[in-house]
């Protein structure tokens, strides 16, 4: 296993491995970059492998993985930001978080869009759905990209003697860093799964079907029924049901007086 050693991949294949590695998670892979980038940074700081070429070989990849779920986005609409969420491992950051930015920031949410997970792919799917232009995607994208890519690569950079120290530590420079590269993705992968069930469960839980709801309004209960869709949502459909109260997910605690306390509550959205 030692050709999958992080020391073998990252000094023989440094820059490659990086473009290919970026462009996977990108592609939407379950992978953390993040450290990743960290311990490139350390070989940067170690004078094993140069700054620059390190971040246009990730950034290129990056862009190039953002570019097709631009196109995906643009050319399927919203469709594609649904099955994103049902392969997300961040199910509660997909889509909303994601509108919520950009209804703030336009196309600057792009920026640190890349820092919160989740929330990169989103953004690039949701670009081309709302129709931005490309020119500007591309600008704002990469401009992201290269803030998120370079800040690990030069938190990498300074701390590249603690590093050195933590990864000798754990073993991922010796011959068995194979077995625990891989050991250590699943454990992060299966975290996710598992955080991601958890909350599908709940959903469960507390779920009402549409006919339960229906009955509840035709039998005249003291019912208040919120509708948490984003305006666009709303907009584009021309329909909700009657009665309901608009409130953003974020406004649930900050207008909560709204909502009757002696009422059952039923929530629905996208």
């Amino acid at each position: 296993m030692h050709w999958l050693s992080l020391h073998y991949l990252l000094l023989r294949h440094g820059y490659l491995f990086l473009f290919v590695y970026t462009l996977a998670v990108s592609a939407g892979l379950p992978l953390p970059a993040d450290p990743v980038f960290l311990l490139m940074g350390a070989t940067i700081g170690n004078h094993q492998n140069h700054f620059v070429s390190s971040l246009l070989a990730a950034v290129i990849a990056a862009v190039l993985g953002d570019t097709v779920w631009y196109e995906l986005g643009r050319r399927k609409g919203r469709s594609v930001l649904k099955l994103l969420c049902k392969l997300a491992l961040e199910p509660d950051t997909c889509v909303r978080k994601t509108e919520t930015a950009f209804g703030r920031r336009g196309a600057g949410a792009f920026l640190f869009a890349k820092f919160v997970p989740g929330l990169g792919i989103a953004s690039a799917c949701l670009a081309g759905v709302s129709k931005l232009p490309y020119a500007r995607f591309l600008l704002a994208d990469a401009a992201g990209c290269t803030l998120w890519i370079s800040s690990y690569l030069l938190l990498g950079r300074i701390f590249h003697r603690q590093i050195d120290a933590l990864i000798a530590a754990l073993g991922l420079f010796g011959r068995r860093a194979g077995v625990l590269f891989l050991a250590l993705i699943a454990l992060y992968i299966g975290f996710k799964y598992i955080q991601r069930r958890l909350f599908f469960r709940k959903l469960r839980i507390n779920r009402v079907t549409p006919q339960e709801a229906r009955a509840l309004l035709e039998a005249a209960e003291a019912v208040a029924v919120i509708d948490l869709r984003h305006p666009s949502d709303i907009e584009r459909e021309g329909l909700k049901i009657a009665g309901a109260r608009i409130l953003r997910p974020e406004e649930l605690t900050s207008r909560s007086h709204e909502i009757p306390e002696s009422q059952q509550i039923i929530l629905y959205c996208t």
